[in-house]
Protein backbone atom coordinates (compact mmCIF):
# COMPACT_ATOMS: atom_id res chain seq x y z
CA UNK A 1 0.00 0.00 0.00
CA UNK A 2 1.22 3.22 -0.70
CA UNK A 3 0.31 7.28 0.49
CA UNK A 4 1.55 10.02 -1.85
CA UNK A 5 0.44 13.56 -2.38
CA UNK A 6 1.03 16.07 -5.56
CA UNK A 7 1.48 18.45 -3.34
CA UNK A 8 4.31 17.68 -1.41
CA UNK A 9 6.98 14.53 -1.70
CA UNK A 10 7.72 12.61 1.29
CA UNK A 11 10.33 13.78 3.42
CA UNK A 12 9.31 17.51 1.37
CA UNK A 13 8.19 20.89 2.25
CA UNK A 14 4.35 20.59 2.74
CA UNK A 15 3.08 24.17 0.86
CA UNK A 16 1.72 27.14 3.05
CA UNK A 17 -1.42 26.71 1.60
CA UNK A 18 -2.18 23.19 3.94
CA UNK A 19 -1.24 25.41 6.89
CA UNK A 20 -2.19 28.01 9.56
CA UNK A 21 -0.24 30.27 7.52
CA UNK A 22 -2.01 29.57 4.62
CA UNK A 23 -6.18 28.55 4.19
CA UNK A 24 -5.47 25.49 6.56
CA UNK A 25 -6.81 23.25 3.77
CA UNK A 26 -6.18 19.49 3.85
CA UNK A 27 -3.19 18.28 0.89
CA UNK A 28 -4.54 15.56 -1.71
CA UNK A 29 -3.92 12.18 -0.58
CA UNK A 30 -3.59 9.36 -3.28
CA UNK A 31 -3.66 5.81 -1.76
CA UNK A 32 -2.44 2.74 -4.21
CA UNK A 33 -2.42 -0.98 -3.57
CA UNK A 34 -4.72 -1.41 -0.66
CA UNK A 35 -4.45 -4.79 0.47
CA UNK A 36 -7.89 -6.71 -1.09
CA UNK A 37 -8.45 -8.04 1.96
CA UNK A 38 -9.01 -5.03 3.61
CA UNK A 39 -12.76 -3.50 4.77
CA UNK A 40 -11.75 0.04 5.76
CA UNK A 41 -8.93 2.32 6.03
CA UNK A 42 -8.11 4.46 8.56
CA UNK A 43 -5.73 8.12 8.43
CA UNK A 44 -4.39 9.23 11.13
CA UNK A 45 -2.07 12.96 10.96
CA UNK A 46 0.31 13.41 13.88
CA UNK A 47 3.44 15.94 14.40
CA UNK A 48 6.32 14.25 17.00
CA UNK A 49 8.30 17.17 17.03
CA UNK A 50 6.12 19.66 19.54
CA UNK A 51 7.75 21.22 22.76
CA UNK A 52 7.45 19.56 25.74
CA UNK A 53 6.61 22.96 27.25
CA UNK A 54 3.89 22.63 25.23
CA UNK A 55 2.52 19.17 25.06
CA UNK A 56 4.14 16.76 27.57
CA UNK A 57 4.10 13.75 25.37
CA UNK A 58 5.72 16.00 22.46
CA UNK A 59 2.73 14.62 20.30
CA UNK A 60 0.54 16.66 18.21
CA UNK A 61 -2.67 15.31 16.57
CA UNK A 62 -3.59 17.13 13.72
CA UNK A 63 -6.52 14.65 12.20
CA UNK A 64 -7.85 11.66 12.54
CA UNK A 65 -10.64 9.80 10.57
CA UNK A 66 -11.57 5.87 10.72
CA UNK A 67 -14.06 3.76 8.40
CA UNK A 68 -12.52 5.55 5.10
CA UNK A 69 -13.74 2.76 2.27
CA UNK A 70 -11.38 0.85 1.35
CA UNK A 71 -11.76 1.60 -2.87
CA UNK A 72 -10.88 5.48 -2.15
CA UNK A 73 -8.32 6.31 -4.33
CA UNK A 74 -8.15 9.71 -3.36
CA UNK A 75 -8.74 12.34 -0.90
CA UNK A 76 -9.11 15.15 -2.35
CA UNK A 77 -7.34 19.03 -1.43
CA UNK A 78 -9.53 20.57 0.93
CA UNK A 79 -11.86 17.76 1.78
CA UNK A 80 -12.69 15.59 4.56
CA UNK A 81 -12.74 11.76 3.30
CA UNK A 82 -15.99 9.83 3.93
CA UNK A 83 -15.68 8.03 6.81
CA UNK A 84 -16.15 8.89 10.86
CA UNK A 85 -14.24 11.55 11.85
CA UNK A 86 -12.06 11.82 15.21
CA UNK A 87 -11.55 15.22 17.25
CA UNK A 88 -7.54 15.76 16.99
CA UNK A 89 -5.52 18.11 19.57
CA UNK A 90 -7.87 21.39 18.17
CA UNK A 91 -10.65 19.75 20.17
CA UNK A 92 -12.65 19.37 17.26
CA UNK A 93 -13.35 17.11 14.11
CA UNK A 94 -11.84 17.84 10.86
CA UNK A 95 -8.19 18.42 9.27
CA UNK A 96 -6.10 21.13 10.89
CA UNK A 97 -2.73 21.94 9.52
CA UNK A 98 0.30 22.53 10.46
CA UNK A 99 1.51 25.34 12.66
CA UNK A 100 4.72 25.04 14.35
CA UNK A 101 5.57 27.31 17.26
CA UNK A 102 9.43 26.68 17.20
CA UNK A 103 11.03 25.07 14.28
CA UNK A 104 10.76 22.88 11.73
CA UNK A 105 8.35 19.83 12.50
CA UNK A 106 7.66 16.63 10.62
CA UNK A 107 3.78 15.85 9.82
CA UNK A 108 3.36 12.17 9.55
CA UNK A 109 0.59 10.68 7.69
CA UNK A 110 -0.40 7.70 8.61
CA UNK A 111 -2.60 5.40 6.49
CA UNK A 112 -3.80 1.63 7.84
CA UNK A 113 -5.68 -0.69 6.17
CA UNK A 114 -7.90 -2.89 8.31
CA UNK A 115 -9.44 -6.10 8.33
CA UNK A 116 -13.21 -4.91 9.59
CA UNK A 117 -14.96 -1.59 9.90
CA UNK A 118 -14.60 0.23 13.49
CA UNK A 119 -17.76 0.70 16.01
CA UNK A 120 -16.28 4.27 17.42
CA UNK A 121 -18.30 7.07 18.27
CA UNK A 122 -18.01 10.07 16.21
CA UNK A 123 -15.43 12.39 17.68
CA UNK A 124 -13.11 9.83 19.47
CA UNK A 125 -9.50 10.65 19.85
CA UNK A 126 -6.23 8.96 18.05
CA UNK A 127 -5.50 7.08 21.52
CA UNK A 128 -9.24 5.71 21.03
CA UNK A 129 -8.82 4.78 17.40
CA UNK A 130 -5.27 2.83 18.11
CA UNK A 131 -7.12 0.84 20.88
CA UNK A 132 -9.60 -0.20 18.17
CA UNK A 133 -7.50 -0.45 15.80
CA UNK A 134 -5.12 -3.39 17.73
CA UNK A 135 -5.08 -6.64 16.01
CA UNK A 136 -6.83 -5.50 13.02
CA UNK A 137 -4.05 -3.55 10.85
CA UNK A 138 -3.30 -5.76 7.90
CA UNK A 139 -0.74 -3.01 6.44
CA UNK A 140 0.25 0.48 6.91
CA UNK A 141 1.66 3.28 4.74
CA UNK A 142 3.30 6.77 5.72
CA UNK A 143 3.91 9.96 3.81
CA UNK A 144 5.98 12.76 5.92
CA UNK A 145 5.73 16.08 5.22
CA UNK A 146 7.78 19.18 6.49
CA UNK A 147 7.39 22.29 7.59
CA UNK A 148 8.62 25.85 9.13
CA UNK A 149 7.05 29.14 9.83
CA UNK A 150 9.21 31.66 8.16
Amino acid sequence: MKLTSPDFRHNGKIPSEHTCDGNDISPELNIEDAPKSAKSLALIMDDPDVPRNIRPSGLWVHWVVWNIPVNTKKMPKGNEPEGVGGNSDFRRTGYGGPCPPDREHRYFFKLYALDTELDLEKGSTKAELEKAMQGHIIEKAELIGLYQRK
